[in-house]
Protein backbone atom coordinates (compact mmCIF):
# COMPACT_ATOMS: atom_id res chain seq x y z
CA UNK A 1 0.00 0.00 0.00
CA UNK A 2 2.74 2.67 1.08
CA UNK A 3 4.78 1.60 -2.02
CA UNK A 4 1.64 2.56 -4.34
CA UNK A 5 1.09 5.82 -2.51
CA UNK A 6 4.55 6.49 -3.23
CA UNK A 7 4.69 5.46 -7.32
CA UNK A 8 1.32 7.42 -7.71
CA UNK A 9 3.33 10.66 -5.56
CA UNK A 10 6.44 10.37 -8.11
CA UNK A 11 3.83 9.97 -10.95
CA UNK A 12 1.54 12.69 -9.94
CA UNK A 13 5.54 14.99 -9.65
CA UNK A 14 6.87 14.01 -13.08
CA UNK A 15 3.38 15.04 -14.89
CA UNK A 16 3.82 18.75 -12.68
CA UNK A 17 7.58 18.64 -14.07
CA UNK A 18 6.80 17.32 -17.44
CA UNK A 19 3.54 20.22 -17.50
CA UNK A 20 6.38 22.83 -15.75
CA UNK A 21 9.04 22.13 -18.45
CA UNK A 22 6.24 22.45 -21.49
CA UNK A 23 5.17 25.78 -20.07
CA UNK A 24 8.72 26.76 -20.00
CA UNK A 25 9.41 25.81 -23.01
CA UNK A 26 6.06 27.79 -24.10
CA UNK A 27 7.31 30.74 -23.00
CA UNK A 28 11.03 30.49 -23.48
CA UNK A 29 9.95 29.81 -27.62
CA UNK A 30 7.66 32.97 -27.46
CA UNK A 31 10.44 34.89 -26.00
CA UNK A 32 12.63 33.81 -29.22
CA UNK A 33 10.26 34.21 -31.67
CA UNK A 34 9.07 37.70 -30.13
CA UNK A 35 13.21 38.61 -30.09
CA UNK A 36 13.23 37.33 -33.95
CA UNK A 37 10.59 39.22 -34.73
CA UNK A 38 12.05 42.63 -32.86
CA UNK A 39 14.96 42.09 -34.89
CA UNK A 40 13.71 41.71 -38.10
CA UNK A 41 11.25 44.71 -38.04
CA UNK A 42 14.85 46.51 -36.17
CA UNK A 43 16.53 45.00 -39.23
CA UNK A 44 13.87 46.09 -41.82
CA UNK A 45 13.66 49.37 -40.37
CA UNK A 46 17.26 49.89 -40.01
CA UNK A 47 17.38 48.82 -44.00
CA UNK A 48 14.71 51.08 -44.94
CA UNK A 49 16.02 54.05 -43.01
CA UNK A 50 19.53 53.51 -45.03
CA UNK A 51 17.52 53.02 -48.10
CA UNK A 52 15.91 56.48 -47.39
CA UNK A 53 19.24 57.93 -47.08
CA UNK A 54 20.64 56.79 -49.60
CA UNK A 55 18.28 57.78 -52.25
CA UNK A 56 18.03 61.20 -50.20
CA UNK A 57 21.45 61.78 -51.13
CA UNK A 58 21.75 60.56 -54.52
CA UNK A 59 18.92 62.87 -55.31
CA UNK A 60 20.47 65.91 -53.91
CA UNK A 61 24.10 64.86 -55.31
CA UNK A 62 24.85 67.40 -58.38
CA UNK A 63 27.09 65.15 -59.86
CA UNK A 64 24.78 62.08 -62.03
CA UNK A 65 25.00 58.63 -60.97
CA UNK A 66 25.13 55.39 -62.33
CA UNK A 67 25.25 51.55 -61.02
CA UNK A 68 25.70 48.86 -63.18
CA UNK A 69 25.30 44.99 -62.56
CA UNK A 70 28.05 42.59 -63.17
CA UNK A 71 26.67 42.38 -67.14
CA UNK A 72 26.82 46.23 -67.73
CA UNK A 73 22.64 46.45 -67.24
CA UNK A 74 21.71 49.77 -65.21
CA UNK A 75 20.75 49.34 -61.76
CA UNK A 76 19.78 52.85 -60.56
CA UNK A 77 20.54 56.47 -62.03
CA UNK A 78 20.06 59.58 -59.91
CA UNK A 79 18.08 62.38 -60.97
CA UNK A 80 21.36 64.29 -62.10
CA UNK A 81 21.72 61.83 -64.23
CA UNK A 82 18.69 62.20 -66.05
CA UNK A 83 18.74 65.70 -66.32
CA UNK A 84 22.00 65.93 -67.51
CA UNK A 85 20.99 63.28 -70.32
CA UNK A 86 17.49 63.38 -70.33
CA UNK A 87 17.30 59.84 -71.79
CA UNK A 88 13.67 59.10 -73.87
CA UNK A 89 13.51 56.40 -71.27
CA UNK A 90 14.43 54.88 -67.94
CA UNK A 91 17.63 53.23 -68.37
CA UNK A 92 17.07 51.02 -65.48
CA UNK A 93 17.46 47.22 -66.76
CA UNK A 94 19.23 48.55 -70.16
CA UNK A 95 22.75 48.18 -71.13
CA UNK A 96 25.35 51.04 -70.74
CA UNK A 97 25.34 51.03 -74.41
CA UNK A 98 21.75 50.84 -75.44
CA UNK A 99 20.70 53.07 -72.67
CA UNK A 100 23.27 56.07 -74.14
CA UNK A 101 24.58 54.96 -77.35
CA UNK A 102 28.13 56.45 -75.76
CA UNK A 103 31.01 54.32 -77.04
CA UNK A 104 33.59 56.20 -75.42
CA UNK A 105 31.99 55.71 -72.04
CA UNK A 106 31.45 51.99 -72.37
CA UNK A 107 34.64 51.11 -73.27
CA UNK A 108 35.89 53.53 -70.30
CA UNK A 109 33.64 51.55 -68.00
CA UNK A 110 35.09 48.03 -69.46
CA UNK A 111 38.78 49.34 -68.74
CA UNK A 112 38.30 48.48 -65.74
CA UNK A 113 40.08 46.01 -64.12
CA UNK A 114 41.08 44.18 -60.42
CA UNK A 115 44.66 46.03 -61.43
CA UNK A 116 42.84 49.45 -62.63
CA UNK A 117 39.51 49.48 -60.35
CA UNK A 118 39.24 53.33 -60.77
CA UNK A 119 39.48 55.23 -63.65
CA UNK A 120 38.85 59.24 -64.85
CA UNK A 121 38.17 60.84 -68.03
CA UNK A 122 36.92 63.88 -69.58
CA UNK A 123 34.25 63.39 -71.92
CA UNK A 124 32.62 65.15 -74.60
CA UNK A 125 28.68 64.04 -75.19
CA UNK A 126 27.23 64.94 -78.45
CA UNK A 127 24.01 65.97 -76.76
CA UNK A 128 21.40 66.95 -77.05
CA UNK A 129 22.16 68.84 -75.21
CA UNK A 130 25.81 69.17 -75.87
CA UNK A 131 27.77 68.93 -73.02
CA UNK A 132 31.37 68.45 -71.39
CA UNK A 133 31.51 65.76 -68.56
CA UNK A 134 34.37 64.65 -66.08
CA UNK A 135 33.33 60.33 -65.83
CA UNK A 136 34.96 58.62 -62.70
CA UNK A 137 34.22 55.16 -63.09
CA UNK A 138 35.21 52.63 -60.72
CA UNK A 139 34.44 48.79 -60.39
CA UNK A 140 34.14 46.49 -57.32
CA UNK A 141 35.53 42.65 -58.06
CA UNK A 142 35.36 39.63 -55.59
CA UNK A 143 38.52 37.40 -54.42
CA UNK A 144 38.41 35.41 -57.81
CA UNK A 145 38.67 38.86 -59.89
CA UNK A 146 34.57 38.90 -61.04
CA UNK A 147 33.39 41.87 -61.75
CA UNK A 148 30.30 42.63 -59.21
CA UNK A 149 28.95 46.36 -59.45
CA UNK A 150 30.30 49.26 -61.22
CA UNK A 151 29.06 52.98 -60.54
CA UNK A 152 29.96 55.64 -63.04
CA UNK A 153 30.32 59.71 -61.39
CA UNK A 154 29.19 62.17 -63.94
CA UNK A 155 30.59 65.80 -63.25
CA UNK A 156 29.70 68.69 -65.68
CA UNK A 157 32.30 70.90 -67.17
CA UNK A 158 30.69 72.61 -69.78
CA UNK A 159 30.08 75.66 -67.94
CA UNK A 160 33.84 75.83 -66.96
CA UNK A 161 34.79 74.72 -70.50
CA UNK A 162 32.68 78.17 -71.48
CA UNK A 163 34.38 79.81 -69.11
CA UNK A 164 37.94 78.16 -70.39
CA UNK A 165 37.01 79.47 -73.73
CA UNK A 166 36.04 83.38 -72.63
CA UNK A 167 39.34 83.50 -70.85
CA UNK A 168 41.28 82.40 -73.48
CA UNK A 169 39.32 84.80 -76.02
CA UNK A 170 39.52 87.33 -74.17
CA UNK A 171 43.74 87.58 -73.63
CA UNK A 172 44.01 87.01 -77.10
CA UNK A 173 41.32 90.06 -78.16
CA UNK A 174 43.25 92.09 -74.91
CA UNK A 175 46.81 90.87 -76.74
CA UNK A 176 45.29 92.04 -80.11
CA UNK A 177 44.01 95.45 -78.99
CA UNK A 178 47.59 95.80 -76.83
CA UNK A 179 49.49 94.82 -80.06
CA UNK A 180 47.92 97.36 -82.71
CA UNK A 181 48.65 100.63 -81.27
CA UNK A 182 52.55 99.52 -79.58
CA UNK A 183 52.91 98.37 -82.84
CA UNK A 184 52.10 101.94 -84.47
CA UNK A 185 53.69 103.48 -81.59
CA UNK A 186 56.53 101.37 -82.47
CA UNK A 187 56.95 102.21 -86.11
CA UNK A 188 56.49 105.80 -85.78
CA UNK A 189 59.53 106.14 -83.31
CA UNK A 190 61.60 104.16 -85.53
CA UNK A 191 60.91 106.76 -88.34
CA UNK A 192 61.52 109.26 -86.08
CA UNK A 193 65.12 107.93 -85.35
CA UNK A 194 65.88 107.09 -88.81
CA UNK A 195 65.81 110.33 -90.05
CA UNK A 196 62.01 111.79 -89.75
CA UNK A 197 63.33 114.13 -86.74
CA UNK A 198 65.07 116.53 -89.64
CA UNK A 199 61.26 116.91 -91.88
CA UNK A 200 59.27 119.20 -89.27
CA UNK A 201 56.07 117.34 -91.08
CA UNK A 202 56.56 114.45 -90.89
CA UNK A 203 57.56 114.71 -86.87
CA UNK A 204 54.35 116.59 -86.65
CA UNK A 205 52.71 113.52 -87.92
CA UNK A 206 54.14 110.72 -86.54
CA UNK A 207 54.07 112.61 -82.98
CA UNK A 208 50.32 113.01 -82.97
CA UNK A 209 50.01 109.41 -84.42
CA UNK A 210 52.01 108.22 -80.93
CA UNK A 211 50.12 110.52 -79.10
CA UNK A 212 46.86 108.71 -80.70
CA UNK A 213 47.81 105.40 -79.97
CA UNK A 214 49.00 106.70 -76.64
CA UNK A 215 45.59 107.77 -75.74
CA UNK A 216 44.21 104.47 -76.93
CA UNK A 217 46.49 102.73 -74.78
CA UNK A 218 45.18 104.42 -71.96
CA UNK A 219 41.81 103.86 -72.43
CA UNK A 220 42.01 100.66 -72.99
CA UNK A 221 43.81 100.04 -69.63
CA UNK A 222 41.47 102.02 -67.97
CA UNK A 223 38.48 100.09 -69.04
CA UNK A 224 39.63 96.86 -69.04
CA UNK A 225 40.63 97.44 -65.33
CA UNK A 226 36.52 99.29 -64.88
CA UNK A 227 35.43 96.09 -66.15
CA UNK A 228 37.70 93.78 -64.37
CA UNK A 229 36.48 95.75 -60.74
CA UNK A 230 32.66 95.40 -61.71
CA UNK A 231 32.95 91.81 -62.63
CA UNK A 232 34.96 91.04 -59.46
CA UNK A 233 32.07 92.82 -57.69
CA UNK A 234 34.72 95.19 -55.61
CA UNK A 235 33.20 98.22 -57.05
CA UNK A 236 31.43 99.26 -54.21
CA UNK A 237 28.30 101.90 -55.35
CA UNK A 238 26.81 104.73 -53.96
CA UNK A 239 23.72 105.27 -55.07
CA UNK A 240 21.82 108.90 -54.38
CA UNK A 241 18.40 110.43 -55.77
CA UNK A 242 19.01 111.82 -59.07
CA UNK A 243 16.97 114.85 -61.47
CA UNK A 244 17.33 113.04 -64.87
CA UNK A 245 16.49 116.21 -66.61
CA UNK A 246 19.57 118.15 -64.77
CA UNK A 247 22.11 115.23 -65.30
CA UNK A 248 21.03 114.21 -69.08
CA UNK A 249 21.20 117.91 -69.73
CA UNK A 250 24.43 118.28 -68.20
CA UNK A 251 26.25 115.79 -70.23
CA UNK A 252 24.28 116.70 -73.06
CA UNK A 253 26.18 119.56 -73.01
CA UNK A 254 29.88 117.78 -72.53
CA UNK A 255 28.84 116.02 -76.26
CA UNK A 256 27.83 118.94 -78.01
CA UNK A 257 31.41 119.93 -79.56
CA UNK A 258 31.57 115.99 -80.70
CA UNK A 259 27.69 115.73 -82.06
CA UNK A 260 28.94 119.50 -84.10
CA UNK A 261 31.37 118.11 -85.82
CA UNK A 262 28.85 115.34 -87.89
CA UNK A 263 26.28 118.41 -87.90
CA UNK A 264 24.50 116.08 -85.16
CA UNK A 265 21.32 117.49 -83.31
CA UNK A 266 21.54 116.51 -79.62
CA UNK A 267 17.71 115.78 -78.45
CA UNK A 268 16.95 115.76 -74.34
CA UNK A 269 13.32 114.65 -74.34
CA UNK A 270 13.45 113.73 -70.09
CA UNK A 271 10.10 114.44 -68.13
CA UNK A 272 11.34 115.60 -64.89
CA UNK A 273 11.93 111.87 -63.09
CA UNK A 274 14.39 111.20 -60.42
CA UNK A 275 16.24 107.65 -60.00
CA UNK A 276 18.70 106.50 -57.54
CA UNK A 277 22.30 106.02 -58.80
CA UNK A 278 25.88 106.18 -58.27
CA UNK A 279 26.28 109.25 -60.14
CA UNK A 280 29.69 108.80 -61.59
CA UNK A 281 28.82 104.81 -62.40
CA UNK A 282 25.55 106.42 -64.45
CA UNK A 283 27.67 109.44 -66.06
CA UNK A 284 29.83 106.16 -67.54
CA UNK A 285 26.37 104.80 -69.07
CA UNK A 286 24.89 107.70 -70.73
CA UNK A 287 28.60 108.54 -71.57
CA UNK A 288 29.14 105.38 -73.07
CA UNK A 289 26.17 105.13 -75.06
CA UNK A 290 26.09 108.57 -76.44
CA UNK A 291 29.89 108.14 -77.53
CA UNK A 292 28.09 105.10 -79.64
CA UNK A 293 24.95 107.24 -80.98
CA UNK A 294 27.39 109.98 -82.16
CA UNK A 295 29.95 107.63 -83.47
CA UNK A 296 27.72 105.73 -85.61
CA UNK A 297 24.71 107.67 -86.33
CA UNK A 298 23.90 109.33 -89.79
CA UNK A 299 25.91 112.26 -89.92
CA UNK A 300 23.16 115.42 -90.17
CA UNK A 301 20.68 113.61 -88.18
CA UNK A 302 19.70 113.16 -84.31
CA UNK A 303 20.19 111.53 -81.35
CA UNK A 304 17.76 111.47 -78.44
CA UNK A 305 17.87 110.62 -74.65
CA UNK A 306 14.43 109.87 -73.91
CA UNK A 307 12.85 108.41 -70.66
CA UNK A 308 9.92 107.14 -68.94
CA UNK A 309 8.30 105.32 -65.76
CA UNK A 310 8.10 101.73 -66.54
CA UNK A 311 6.41 100.97 -62.77
CA UNK A 312 6.39 102.21 -59.66
CA UNK A 313 9.67 101.40 -58.84
CA UNK A 314 11.68 101.81 -62.05
CA UNK A 315 12.55 104.41 -64.37
CA UNK A 316 13.32 103.21 -67.96
CA UNK A 317 15.93 105.64 -70.00
CA UNK A 318 16.93 105.47 -74.32
CA UNK A 319 19.87 106.81 -75.89
CA UNK A 320 18.64 106.89 -79.71
CA UNK A 321 19.86 107.44 -82.91
CA UNK A 322 19.23 107.06 -86.73
CA UNK A 323 22.51 105.69 -87.59
CA UNK A 324 22.68 102.22 -90.20
CA UNK A 325 21.45 99.88 -86.73
CA UNK A 326 22.21 96.86 -85.83
CA UNK A 327 21.52 93.27 -87.74
CA UNK A 328 19.28 91.05 -85.48
CA UNK A 329 22.52 88.68 -84.51
CA UNK A 330 24.20 91.59 -83.52
CA UNK A 331 21.54 93.16 -80.83
CA UNK A 332 22.36 89.43 -79.09
CA UNK A 333 25.77 89.66 -78.30
CA UNK A 334 26.64 93.60 -78.62
CA UNK A 335 27.34 93.93 -74.62
CA UNK A 336 29.69 90.94 -75.19
CA UNK A 337 33.57 92.52 -74.19
CA UNK A 338 35.24 92.86 -77.71
CA UNK A 339 32.23 92.07 -79.86
CA UNK A 340 32.02 94.17 -83.17
CA UNK A 341 30.23 94.01 -85.66
CA UNK A 342 32.46 95.49 -88.28
CA UNK A 343 35.96 95.13 -86.82
CA UNK A 344 37.74 97.27 -89.61
CA UNK A 345 35.02 100.54 -88.65
CA UNK A 346 35.34 99.87 -84.93
CA UNK A 347 39.18 100.07 -85.24
CA UNK A 348 38.88 103.30 -87.53
CA UNK A 349 36.92 104.94 -84.49
CA UNK A 350 39.34 104.41 -82.23
CA UNK A 351 37.25 102.42 -79.34
CA UNK A 352 38.29 99.71 -76.89
CA UNK A 353 35.24 96.90 -77.50
CA UNK A 354 34.58 97.59 -73.45
CA UNK A 355 32.47 100.17 -72.99
CA UNK A 356 28.88 98.34 -73.92
CA UNK A 357 30.14 95.48 -71.50
CA UNK A 358 30.84 98.28 -68.98
CA UNK A 359 27.31 99.71 -69.64
CA UNK A 360 26.16 96.27 -68.92
CA UNK A 361 27.91 95.76 -65.64
CA UNK A 362 27.24 98.82 -64.34
CA UNK A 363 22.92 98.71 -64.95
CA UNK A 364 23.31 95.39 -63.65
CA UNK A 365 25.05 96.27 -60.72
CA UNK A 366 21.88 98.89 -59.95
CA UNK A 367 19.63 96.33 -60.43
CA UNK A 368 18.62 97.36 -63.42
CA UNK A 369 18.74 95.98 -66.98
CA UNK A 370 20.07 96.53 -70.68
CA UNK A 371 19.12 95.90 -73.79
CA UNK A 372 18.90 97.12 -77.40
CA UNK A 373 16.22 97.12 -80.45
CA UNK A 374 17.40 97.75 -83.96
CA UNK A 375 16.60 97.62 -87.29
CA UNK A 376 19.40 97.63 -90.19
CA UNK A 377 18.85 101.09 -91.61
CA UNK A 378 16.24 102.88 -88.88
CA UNK A 379 18.64 103.40 -86.31
CA UNK A 380 19.43 101.79 -82.59
CA UNK A 381 18.26 102.30 -79.54
CA UNK A 382 19.94 101.33 -76.95
CA UNK A 383 17.44 100.76 -72.81
CA UNK A 384 18.18 100.79 -69.25
CA UNK A 385 16.41 100.96 -65.92
CA UNK A 386 17.26 102.37 -63.14
CA UNK A 387 15.46 102.48 -59.44
CA UNK A 388 13.31 105.42 -59.17
CA UNK A 389 13.80 107.73 -55.99
CA UNK A 390 10.98 109.74 -54.56
CA UNK A 391 10.39 113.18 -54.81
CA UNK A 392 12.16 115.49 -52.28
CA UNK A 393 10.54 117.69 -50.17
CA UNK A 394 12.78 120.47 -51.13
CA UNK A 395 14.08 120.42 -54.89
CA UNK A 396 17.37 119.50 -55.26
CA UNK A 397 19.64 119.63 -58.43
CA UNK A 398 21.83 116.68 -58.74
CA UNK A 399 24.93 117.22 -61.80
CA UNK A 400 27.26 114.64 -63.11
CA UNK A 401 30.25 113.46 -60.82
CA UNK A 402 31.89 116.67 -59.59
CA UNK A 403 35.34 116.58 -58.47
CA UNK A 404 38.56 118.67 -59.26
CA UNK A 405 39.20 115.19 -61.65
CA UNK A 406 37.37 115.21 -65.42
CA UNK A 407 34.18 113.61 -65.27
CA UNK A 408 33.67 110.46 -67.40
CA UNK A 409 31.76 112.25 -69.98
CA UNK A 410 34.40 114.98 -70.62
CA UNK A 411 36.96 112.64 -70.69
CA UNK A 412 35.18 110.57 -73.43
CA UNK A 413 33.38 113.87 -75.44
CA UNK A 414 37.28 115.63 -75.64
CA UNK A 415 38.95 112.42 -76.76
CA UNK A 416 37.38 112.54 -80.00
CA UNK A 417 36.05 109.02 -79.85
CA UNK A 418 38.40 107.13 -77.77
CA UNK A 419 36.20 105.70 -75.95
CA UNK A 420 34.95 101.84 -74.86
CA UNK A 421 31.85 102.19 -76.28
CA UNK A 422 32.53 101.30 -80.16
CA UNK A 423 30.82 97.50 -80.46
CA UNK A 424 28.87 98.90 -83.07
CA UNK A 425 28.56 98.85 -86.67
Amino acid sequence: MGLAVLCAGLLVALVLLHLGWRRRYRELRQIHEQTVQRWARSHTEFVQEAQTRLTAVLNTLAEGILLLDEHHRVLLANPAFRSLFQPPAAPEGQPLLAALRWHELDELSRALSPEQPALTRELAWSGPPERWLRVSAAALFDAAGKRLHTILVFSDLTRLKQLERVRQEFVANVSHELRTPLSHIKGYVETLLTGAASDPALQQRCLQTIARNANRLELLIEDLLTLAELESGQVALQPRPISLPDFVGKILQDFQPRASARQIQLESQVPPLRVRADPLRLEQVLANLLDNAIKYGRQGGHVWVRARTSSDEWVEVAVADDGPGLPPEACERVFERFYRVDKARSREQGGTGLGLAIVKHIVQRHGGRVWVESQPGRGATFYFTLPSAPEPAVAVTESPAVAAAPSAASKVAGNGGLSGGDTRE
